[in-house]
């Protein structure tokens, strides 16, 4: 099947055709019971052990045995608890379990999907009581050894281990790089100085090498999806946001080394804005936040500094994390991607916050706020399973943790 959302015709096929369980496919008949007398948590023992292989499905409603399709009573799910106990008994938690009851056109039969992917995090362990001491608490290394659950010996555990430092090291400077080369971009093309915002995503895992090259046609979609959605996150129907300037090079984004490049900084019309859609999944906004930042009445405003727009840094955060969410969907990804943002300059001069008031009448300094040279590198993550609401929640936290470090608090 090419990359997409699972679906219930998928699953019933594959039971009624006897696929059989695998390493990353586990089928069982009944839904997730809870632990007692001391024994593990089930649940949590399977979801740890595919997590720590190299992900897979955890199929409720069909047999192990001979895969018949017997269903689950979908009102028997409780999804909130079961996400509870992985919170609970596996350590580092797992965020991106993701839980789907899927459904037959008549109604008549449903499944429990749980998909895992394989961890960045692994080796996780899982946390339970010991049956013969039940005051003291243990843990194991559970994995997948073919279509059944072992566990890892302590030279497992170690190159587990290992290999996770390894995967965050190299994730960090990939991710580092991106940021690098996208600053040194942007800001050498600058006639005069100004303060940018700049965010990069990259997905967790890569993406599968069969995964076609993004088109020009899908890259221009993508783009004018992320606008539209971010837009509609927001009650400010006063600010122009960064993809939005994008619209005169909606239709024409230019090739750049795997990737597709939407920018305004030459020939400039308007604000500058730089966007990048990569065929691996990573993504690049970068917004000039000091163009027409200055309030019309500037009696008094200090001019040593750069002028910083907090209502485009605010549409930037939602257009960045949109922009990635929409990448990650189309492209089939199965892991979160990981969101570096930053307010940057070549400058070394003070930054100073400007909020709109009176409904959009009125641009002023913000009152007592700070003016940093420097701000720090925030971080967030954003899922390609993530609604709406979850969405403007990543956005909104990346905006609160930049605009913090100006002394203010500010709202998509």
């Amino acid at each position: 099947m090419p990359p997409g959302p699972l679906t219930f015709d998928m699953v019933k096929m594959a039971a009624e055709t006897r696929l059989a369980e695998s390493d990353d496919l586990d089928w069982k008949e009944h839904l997730p019971k809870p632990p007692y007398d001391g024994r593990w948590n089930e649940l949590a023992k399977d979801v740890a052990a595919m997590a720590n292989t190299r992900g897979g499905l955890l199929i409720f409603g069909v047999t192990d045995e001979d895969t018949k399709p017997v269903g689950i009573d979908p009102a028997q799910a409780n999804v909130a608890q079961y996400a509870q106990w992985l919170r609970n008994h596996v350590q580092p938690y797992l965020a991106d379990v993701y839980f789907a009851i899927l459904t037959s056109p008549d109604a008549t039969t449903s499944f429990l999907v749980i998909d895992i992917p394989a961890s960045p995090m692994a080796p996780h362990h899982v946390y339970g009581t010991a049956a013969k001491d039940k005051d003291q608490q243990a843990a194991v290394v559970p994995y997948r050894d073919r279509d059944h659950t072992a566990w890892m010996a302590e030279y497992q555990i170690e190159r587990a281990y290992r290999d996770r430092f390894t995967r965050a090291d190299d994730a960090q400077h990939a991710i580092d790089q991106l940021y690098t080369h996208t600053r040194d971009d942007v800001l050498a093309e600058q006639e005069e100085p100004s303060a940018w915002f700049i965010a990069v995503t990259r997905p967790q895992r890569p993406l599968p090498h069969t995964t076609p090259p993004l088109t020009r046609e899908a890259a221009s979609m993508l783009c004018g999806n992320a606008r539209a959605i971010s837009e509609r996150l927001t009650r400010d129907r006063y600010t122009i946001s960064p993809l939005h300037t994008l619209e005169s090079v909606l239709s024409t984004p230019r090739p750049g080394l795997r990737r597709w490049v939407f920018s305004t900084l030459s020939p400039r019309m308007g604000r500058e804005i730089h966007s990048e859609l990569h065929h691996d999944g990573s993504t690049v906004l970068a917004a000039n936040l000091t163009w027409r930042a200055w309030p019309r009445q500037p009696a008094g405003v200090r001019t040593d500094g750069l002028p910083v727009d907090t209502d485009i840094t605010a549409a930037a955060c939602r257009d960045a994390l949109a922009q990635a969410r929409e990448l990650a969907r189309h492209l089939g990804q199965d892991s979160s991607c990981h969101v570096q943002a930053a307010i940057t300059t070549f400058e070394s001069q003070p930054l100073i916050p400007i909020v709109t008031h009176g409904g959009g009448d009125f641009r002023d300094i913000a009152d007592r706020a700070r003016h940093p040279r420097r701000i720090q590198t925030v971080t967030t993550q954003v899922n390609p399973a993530d609604d709406d609401e979850q969405l403007r929640a990543g956005a909104q936290e990346l905006l609160t943790d930049l605009s913090n470090q100006f002394g203010i608090n500010s709202h998509l």
